[in-house]
């Protein structure tokens, strides 16, 4: 990959950051909160997400007939509901379009460095990856389902072009590093203050996804051209992405019901006015939305499903 010239984040003006949408443009003080899974088996993913990844169970019973649980942080954050559907179609790599993976985003250095130890202690693949704005680490979950469990630099350690563009790397973790940011402090689990740091999606087009998400939701492009034509990330606030597009798996159908598949992802806007906006702007853009007992529904064009609420 050719990376282009880059200046320190923060030697370039906010406004300046990123490419804005056409219609309104989301604010920083956006969050991404609930993602929820259909997946095979309820009891291996709990073993999972509990004992691999520390998330803590807030609530586990039936709802519909169908199980279902809901994890999240220790101070009752829910980040995960799982719903069980059994005999459902293991997640191919690449194979579907839909879900790449959803984020964690951990605190600190420290808090990263505690997991990279107790994931590699207990024996799972563990991939890693410096992107200079963040480091990270990716697991998969029982059905195939990818996560990514992530720290974020701070912004000063940020790179970008001069035109703002904000520009990432592939480079190795220094582990070293990380373990004596964790000390010795052991791993309990996910801490307080973990949330979704970003998603990432299989799509079968950038420019369809651009119109969603860029000009329907109302997300600045903060990546575009060095990664392109196969991905896209767009940020709100002048973060490095809060929505990752890639078109890895084109040509495959979409995730379907009888798939481990992302039913929904949750999108906490933080007033009625900003919801509104970004109804009109999806509507503007051709995309139907749908009011809910749980929220606003609005599908991207592979069925990909964001719920609309506010903090």
């Amino acid at each position: 990959m050719n990376f282009p010239p880059t200046i320190p984040y923060l030697q370039l003006p906010a406004d300046r950051i990123g490419q804005t949408p056409p219609h309104h443009t989301l604010p920083g003080t956006v969050q991404l909160s609930t993602v929820t899974l259909q997946i095979n088996s309820l009891d291996a993913s709990l073993d999972f997400y509990t004992r691999v990844l520390g998330l803590t169970v807030h609530q586990h019973g039936e709802q519909h007939g169908q199980r279902t649980a809901r994890l999240g942080t220790p101070d009752g954050h829910i980040l995960l509901e799982l719903r069980e559907k059994p005999g459902v179609k293991y997640a191919p790599h690449r194979g579907r379009l839909g879900i790449y993976h959803f984020a964690l985003l951990l605190p600190s250095q420290g808090d990263l460095g505690r997991f990279i130890q107790h994931a590699l202690g207990l024996g799972v693949h563990v991939g890693m990856g410096d992107h200079h704005y963040s480091e990270a680490t990716y697991l998969q979950d029982p059905d195939g389902i990818s996560i990514e469990v992530y720290r974020d630099r701070p912004r000063e350690a940020w790179q970008v072009t001069e035109g703002g563009e904000i520009v990432g790397r592939g480079d190795p973790l220094d582990l070293d590093a990380l373990k004596a940011a964790a000390g010795s402090t052991p791993w309990t689990g996910l801490p307080d203050g973990t949330i979704i740091g970003h998603m990432h999606f299989y799509i079968g087009d950038i420019s369809e996804g651009e119109r969603f998400y860029h000009a329907g939701l109302g997300f600045p492009k903060v990546t575009w051209s060095f990664i392109a034509p196969s991905g896209l990330f767009v940020g709100a606030g002048g973060y490095h992405h809060h929505i990752g597009l890639n078109t890895w798996a084109a040509g495959s159908a979409p995730s379907g019901p009888d798939d481990a598949r992302l039913l929904t992802w949750d999108l906490i806007l933080p007033d009625q006015a900003t919801l509104e906006q970004t109804v009109n702007s999806l509507r503007a853009e051709g995309f139907e939305v749908i009011s809910t007992p749980e929220g606003l529904l609005a599908n991207d064009p592979w069925g990909i499903t964001v719920r609309l609420k506010t903090a």
